[in-house]
């Protein structure tokens, strides 16, 4: 694993920042263009990832808090300060609220614009993944003797694996599967479809993606066997099929859907 890119003096290069930074470089200019082609301002992008940057990060440290609140308990500003303990589900739902405020703030239509932010979402995570990999920050899977099983010797996050063990490379995983969402995603978006039809399905394919990998994750089950990022993939599934079905059945009553060229 490469934790660290680049030392120059003081100065100190990490993968995981680096590929944040470009996954939200590429959401911010694939969500521009597609409020372009939908007759949106394109400069509301910048703004709006800057805002899913801010609210994503609080929410995804505020579910690690949620998560392991005995260990915050023990040491709260250690826990808060610390790079490492992200929850992805936590920066969805806080960067969507943040996001939805920028909206709201900038007079744009809910629907059609998640609609522009759900390609560049899905690739983003994809990129963010990377990241993961390269550091090393826990999100591995559990022990393997597949060929492609990998160690994380020199991981943000403790290895404690004696070695020669080989794990699920679970970051793999979910880079190649959000990237078939977004490769998805981007064939569909011209497509004739109703408003906010294109980001519900991304909450399926992405939350059902995420209730698969944790299978092989090292997540502790939380009720009925299932992690909390089953549940809550269960519940984001839901919400995302209901959205679809509750659209087709406006879109059979009102005639054909004609989408932005």
């Amino acid at each position: 694993m490469y934790p660290v890119i680049l030392r120059l003096g003081p100065l100190t290069i990490y993968s995981y920042g680096t590929m944040m930074a470009v996954a939200f470089l590429v959401a911010a200019y694939l969500t521009g263009k597609e409020l372009d082609r939908k007759g949106l301002p394109e400069s509301a992008a910048s703004t709006m990832v800057f805002w899913a940057a801010i609210g994503g990060l609080a929410g995804a440290r505020l579910l690690t808090i949620l998560e392991d609140f005995s260990a915050f308990v023990h040491d709260p500003i250690r826990f808060i300060v610390s790079g490492a303990g992200f929850v992805w589900y936590g920066g969805l739902i806080g960067g969507f609220v943040a996001v939805t405020w920028c909206m709201r703030r900038l007079g744009l239509p809910f629907l059609r614009t998640v609609d522009c932010v759900a390609p560049g979402l899905s690739l983003g995570h994809a990129i963010g993944r990377i990241g993961c990999q390269l550091a090393g920050d826990g999100d591995w899977g559990r022990v393997t003797t597949a060929p492609w099983g990998m160690a994380y010797p020199n991981a943000i996050v403790g290895w404690n694996y004696p070695p020669g063990v080989r794990v699920h490379p679970a970051p793999v995983y979910e880079t190649l599967i959000y990237t078939a969402i977004f490769g998805l995603l981007w064939a569909l978006r011209k497509r004739d479809h109703a408003d906010g039809s294109l980001f519900w399905w991304y909450l399926v394919l992405a939350s059902g993606a995420r209730f698969l990998i944790e299978f092989v994750r090292i997540n502790r089950p939380v009720a009925g066997g299932l992690t909390l990022a089953q549940l809550m993939s269960i519940g984001l599934v839901a919400v995302g099929v209901w959205r679809l079905m509750a659209s087709q059945t406006r879109a059979r009553a009102r005639g054909p859907v004609h989408s932005t060229p």
